[in-house]
């Protein structure tokens, strides 16, 4: 018979369960990714030489997408802009620069080539698209399909081949206002979201574009999806 084991004998250590790990918070939104099939809301105004895009000069450009806060609420992202000098073959109608006081000689214009203009502001948007896992933008205007059509014209004369937006699908926040407050021209609209509307400051690409961008996340927000889980 096999007598005890020795007293130098010694025992396997004891090691002590790890603690459970806790799942990965998932948030209680669903992302900018699964919200419009794949586009993300970019909102956009020019400023144009007149009303033909495939014959007036496009003279300014303000993009600015749409961001998600904390709470997967829409708010306006970082944007960017350009003025532009007027491309070779286009006109420049004098009633139109006397609406949006455009003064196309000021010293501090600093105007960009059309093809560089577009690449710059094109560069933010695709920025955006690829911090929401987005497969392509979707403008947002105010009257969007004539910002997107001076758009197009400008990609297509300055030969740009890496447009970011849907060809001819647009947000337009004329219907989303109307249908919203029963306004369509947007200063009202503005105002009858809640919002601040200096008159001195409009017909600037930049100001308008920052008041149509708070537009459109005043008006998806009240619809509440923002609160939709993912899936």
């Amino acid at each position: 018979m096999a007598g005890p084991a020795p007293c130098s004998a010694r025992l396997a250590p004891v090691t002590s369960p790890l603690p459970p790990q806790a799942p990965e918070a998932t948030p209680a939104f669903a992302p900018m990714s699964a919200r419009f099939r794949g586009y993300l809301p970019v909102v956009v105004d020019v400023e144009t030489g007149g009303f033909d895009w495939n014959r007036h000069a496009l003279l300014e450009i303000a993009v600015l997408p749409i961001d998600l806060d904390a709470n997967g609420r829409y708010v306006p992202g970082e944007g960017a802009s350009a003025h532009l000098v007027p491309a070779p073959g286009t006109e420049i109608d004098p009633k139109s620069l006397q609406v949006t006081g455009i003064d196309l000689d000021h010293p501090f214009r600093f105007a960009k080539p059309e093809k560089d203009a577009l690449e710059h502001v094109f560069t933010a948007v695709r920025a955006a698209v690829k911090k929401h896992g987005c497969q392509r933008a979707i403008l947002v205007g105010h009257n969007a399909h004539f910002d997107l059509n001076f758009l197009n014209a400008a990609v297509a004369r300055s030969g740009h081949k890496r447009n970011p937006f849907h060809p001819f699908s647009v947000f337009d926040t004329v219907t989303m206002a109307g249908l919203a407050y029963g306004q369509t021209v947007l200063a009202r609209a503005v105002q009858a979201a809640g919002l601040d509307w200096n008159s001195e400051d409009a017909h600037s690409a930049v100001y308008d574009t920052e008041r149509t961008a708070q537009l459109f996340c005043t008006i998806a927000n009240a619809m509440g999806r923002f609160a939709t889980p993912a899936t």
